[in-house]
Order: structure tokens, then C-alpha cells, then sequence
């Protein structure tokens, strides 16, 4: 008796711990949510294509901009960019103002929309907890 209990709780402690290092953020569902974020606050000056404005607003379809690392990502979104940047070998010099009101998870979802739409590709899913300790 004392066995079994010791190898269930041996069993339930194995299990804990490998959910420690899986990806619980659900992908499919992020990035539907990111859609709704990205129509509401983004599209009006990336469109609904992702292809910018030429000249004003960068592109965010096949953007390499989007394969800055997830922190830089992040990073933008809540403290906003002026000055020069270069998307797909343009230069654009324009504003663009920081999102910081909008929550940990539109964040990761707008993000996860706009790296899985266009023509890019991520199978790495942002979670709101790397939003939430970025904005600390």
C-alpha cells in the first residue's frame, strides 16, 4: 500500500514537471485572436494585406523585419519606433506610436498573427508571460 502511494505520487511529480517544459500557449488560437488585434489597431497603417504603405509604413507581409528576435518584437510594440529602420532593403524614417496599453496576451497574439500570416512562417509561440516580463 505504502509502495503504490509512493509511486503515485512519483508518477503525478513526473508529470508536473515535464509540463514545466512544454508550450502551453496554444498557437492556432493565439493567432486567431491576433487577427481580431491586428484589425482593430494595426491595419490602418500596415493594411489588411500586411504589404504597408510604400514609402510610409513598413511591410509586415514576408517581412524580415518580423525575424528580429521575439524581444526586439516585444520591445517595439510597447515603447513604440522613430527614426530610420530598413524593411526588405527599403528605408523608412516614419513613427510609429507604442501600443503599451494593449494587453500581455493582444500583444503576443498580434504578434503571433503577424510572424504566422503573409507569407511568414514561426512555429515558436510568444506567450504573454515574455510580453509581461519584457514590460517590467
Amino acid at each position: 500500500m505504502l509502495r503504490t502511494i509512493g509511486v503515485s505520487v512519483f508518477i503525478v511529480a513526473l508529470l508536473l514537471i515535464g509540463t514545466a517544459f512544454t508550450q502551453t500557449y496554444p498557437l492556432p488560437a493565439s493567432i486567431k485572436q491576433g487577427k481580431e488585434v491586428y484589425t482593430a489597431f494595426c491595419q490602418n497603417c500596415h493594411m489588411a494585406d500586411g504589404k504597408g504603405q510604400a514609402g510610409v509604413f513598413p511591410p509586415l507581409a514576408k517581412s524580415d523585419y518580423l525575424k528580429k528576435p521575439v524581444k526586439a518584437l516585444i520591445d517595439l510594440i510597447l515603447k513604440g519606433q522613430s527614426g530610420e529602420i530598413i524593411v526588405n532593403g527599403v528605408k523608412y524614417n516614419g513613427q510609429m506610436p507604442s501600443q503599451n496599453y494593449l494587453t500581455d496576451e493582444q500583444i503576443a497574439d498580434v504578434l503571433n498573427y503577424m510572424k504566422n500570416s503573409w507569407g511568414n512562417q514561426s512555429a515558436i509561440s510568444i506567450t504573454p508571460r515574455l510580453v509581461k516580463k519584457m514590460r517590467l
